[in-house]
């Protein structure tokens, strides 16, 4: 009985934050067109989790590259298809693995930093410090940081991408005496817009779903140092759990819409 009860209690709390981050997801949408508009911290926050976060994205892009071209050269090579690498490495890479990926490792860094950035932030009644002054925490907080991060995300995923066609490239030149401009004119050859446009087109969503959810999290963190790092940790794990719920849906509806 007693655990059938916290089973209970457990789905209740998800539900209820659910409806939770689902409000403060309509109470952006609701004051992210009107003034004031905060163009200064959105600037700094687009240099904070874009800028800040490329040598991360190009070394993880570089290393794809490198070990998604290594790991299917001997299989291609027992069937003598090596000639396919180049389209089959792109395709991958810039419909799914390269968007997946670059968002996870945003996740990991962009997202428990605002976690823990607004958490710190709760906890020492800075927020509630902005909301007797006066002014609004949420536009200035929160805003920023979702529409920075929306917008950052695709740069990066598309920076991300180039330096892992980069990293393949580099191991087919190698490995099979393959030109760089063979290489690249087979890749272009290869990918179409049907490719591109939703591959592109989702990631904003990812960064959406980064910046809510480590907004949310930090937001409405429990007193306490214990929860900074709750806040945090959770806005990860949300985060990157909602993203392959994204991908899914994205993937289902370009499968409909673009007959992949």
């Amino acid at each position: 009985m007693a655990y059938s009860q916290e089973v209970l209690a457990r789905f209740r709390n998800f539900f209820i934050e659910i409806g939770e981050l689902s409000f403060f997801a309509h109470r952006y949408f609701k004051e992210v067109f009107s003034p004031p508009f905060e163009f200064k911290e959105l600037l700094r926050q687009c240099y904070q989790i874009g800028n800040k976060s490329l040598l991360l994205v190009g070394v993880t892009g570089f290393i794809l590259g490198l070990v998604f071209t290594l790991q299917s050269r001997p299989t291609l090579m027992q069937f003598g298809a090596e000639s396919w690498m180049p389209s089959m490495v792109s395709i991958s890479i810039v419909r799914e693995i390269g968007p997946v990926i670059t968002a996870l490792i945003c996740a990991g860094r962009i997202g428990s930093g605002i976690g823990a950035e607004l958490g710190s932030m709760r906890v020492t009644e800075q927020i509630d410090a902005m909301e007797v002054s006066g002014t609004n925490p949420f536009k200035y907080l929160v805003i920023t940081r979702i529409t920075a991060a929306t917008l950052m995300l695709p740069i990066l995923v598309i920076f991300g991408d180039a330096i892992a066609l980069i990293g393949s490239a580099i191991v087919e030149n190698l490995k099979g005496a393959v030109s760089y401009q063979l290489y690249f004119g087979k890749v272009f050859n290869a990918l179409h817009f049907n490719d591109l446009i939703p591959a592109t087109i989702k990631t904003f969503f990812f960064g959406f779903a980064i910046g809510l959810v480590g907004c949310y999290k930090g937001y409405f963190c429990k007193k306490g140092t214990v929860g900074v790092g709750e806040a945090s940790n959770a806005a990860v794990v949300y985060s990157s759990m909602l993203l392959f719920i994204i991908d899914f849906i994205a993937v289902f509806v370009t499968d409909i819409f673009f007959e992949i």
